[in-house]
């Protein structure tokens, strides 16, 4: 039977993260509030932020930054982790 959580990003029940999913305190507070399809849009937000900023896993000031958004898309804390102003998706209208 899988586990289910009251996902922060859905805002309803869902099934939940088999484990935690980025390390540390944060990595914990994710498997216990965010879902499978959670972390799903946030990775797929992840990879617009990153590109849309040019950040990189491998810069430790990257993560820092990468963190804040995460913490804003996920559980709404902060200015961060909303689209990039202006960005459209690609294949979309301007």
């Amino acid at each position: 039977m899988s586990r289910t959580v009251f996902c922060q990003v859905l805002k309803q029940e869902a099934e939940g993260l088999d484990a935690p999913p980025h390390p540390g305190e944060l990595g914990l507070r994710i498997y216990e509030n965010v879902s499978k399809e959670g972390w799903r849009r946030w990775l797929e937000r992840l990879t617009i932020i990153m590109n849309e900023n040019r950040l990189s896993t491998a810069d430790p000031a990257s993560i820092e930054v990468i963190e804040q958004h995460m913490k804003g898309f996920l559980f709404g804390e902060g200015d961060l982790g909303r689209l990039p102003p202006g960005f459209v998706a690609p294949g979309a209208k301007k």
